[in-house]
């Protein structure tokens, strides 16, 4: 079993700056591409960040130049730093990482249950 455990949401004014982490557990043989997606209400998940075993990280037009993401593989971690927070960053936010269990097994996208960013006055 593996588990992705996020933290790091709760209510920012306009302009403020949350940190997100995600960490992974379990059975975790390696981990390839980690990441961020969100959903509002009332619309689809969506992605927000990417960042892989190593290369260049990618992000939704909508957060580049606010959102940073990065990662810590000795901790199994990613994090997402989000600067400058308007109301429309607001919804559930999901980590998600491709882990591979054990050496013959294939990667498979694992979910954190989400956690809730609220960008209000």
């Amino acid at each position: 079993q593996v588990q992705l455990v996020e933290s790091g949401g709760g209510l920012v004014q306009p302009g403020g700056s949350l940190r997100l982490s995600c960490a992974a557990s379990g059975s975790i043989f390696s981990i390839n591409a980690m990441g961020w997606y969100r959903q509002a209400p009332d619309k689809q998940r969506e992605l927000v960040a990417t960042i892989p075993s190593s290369g260049s990280t990618n992000y939704a037009d909508s957060v580049k130049g606010r959102f940073t993401i990065s990662r810590d593989n000795t901790k199994n971690a990613v994090y997402l730093q989000m600067n400058s927070l308007k109301p429309e960053d607001t919804a559930v936010y999901y980590c998600t990482a491709d882990v591979k269990a054990n050496w013959g097994r294939p990667y498979l996208q694992r979910w954190g249950q989400g956690t809730l960013v609220t960008v209000s006055s």
